[in-house]
């Protein structure tokens, strides 16, 4: 998972983003509007946790625009206002939760996987695929209960896809989920063959993967979660 955390309290941001990263999660963050615009344009972001107060930017207007940009990804709002009108407000313009100052980490973590259960239809943490058993609490697959040896990165690899199941994902949609933004001039688009080659040869060990497609000229699909 890939999170912007716009938030012009850097040290509130510094603590937000160690909390998440601790829990395997990928995190930016931009302290301005205008930061936080310019990566919202450029990059692909599955959460984007964004406070209303900035100090140069009308947070409303920001998070229309990432509606527009990132249209793919789920928006909590963060923010010491109590108004009604600004929690409605934010909710109409297509935010997905909100969060009051001061909060727990634990609860800021909680609202954002159970926007991700909603929003990828989860009902528990166990995914079957075939003989397959992904445990993502435990961080663990199985096949027919043996563990399938993954890295970090094949985990959250083949994660990401069960997640967005019958969906196609382009090789830079996979890298920026992963490995966090590119850089033009690190790119390559084999990077990502490469890592699902070597998780189909882990899978392939155990089971037949035939649900892990490749879709020519364009990314990878998982076809089934069956």
């Amino acid at each position: 998972m890939n999170v912007l955390i716009v938030e012009d309290e850097k040290s509130l941001a510094h603590e937000i983003a160690g909390f998440l990263r601790s829990e395997n999660i990928l995190c930016e963050t931009a302290s301005t509007g205008r930061e936080a615009s310019e990566k919202i344009a450029v990059n692909l972001y599955d959460f984007i946790l964004l406070d209303i107060g900035l100090p140069d930017y009308n947070g409303l207007d920001l998070l229309r625009e990432a509606r527009r940009n990132n249209s793919d990804a789920s928006f909590i709002i963060i923010t010491a206002r109590g108004a009604v009108e600004d929690k409605v407000k934010g909710l109409d313009l297509g935010a997905d939760d909100y969060l009051a100052k001061p909060f727990a980490l634990v609860e800021l973590l909680s609202r954002i996987n159970a926007v991700a259960r909603r929003k990828f239809n989860i009902r528990d943490s166990d995914i079957s695929l075939g003989r397959f058993e992904m445990k993502v609490q435990a961080r663990k697959l199985t096949c027919d209960n043996n563990e399938v040896d993954l890295t970090k990165k094949e985990f959250d690899l083949l994660h990401y896809l069960v997640l967005n199941h019958g969906k196609v994902l382009t090789r830079q949609q996979l890298y920026e989920h992963i490995w966090g933004n590119i850089l033009d001039d690190q790119y390559d688009s084999n990077f990502i063959d490469v890592h699902i080659k070597n998780l189909r040869k882990k899978l392939n060990a155990h089971a037949p993967s035939p649900w892990l497609e490749t879709v020519r000229g364009v990314g990878y699909r998982i076809s089934i979660t069956e």
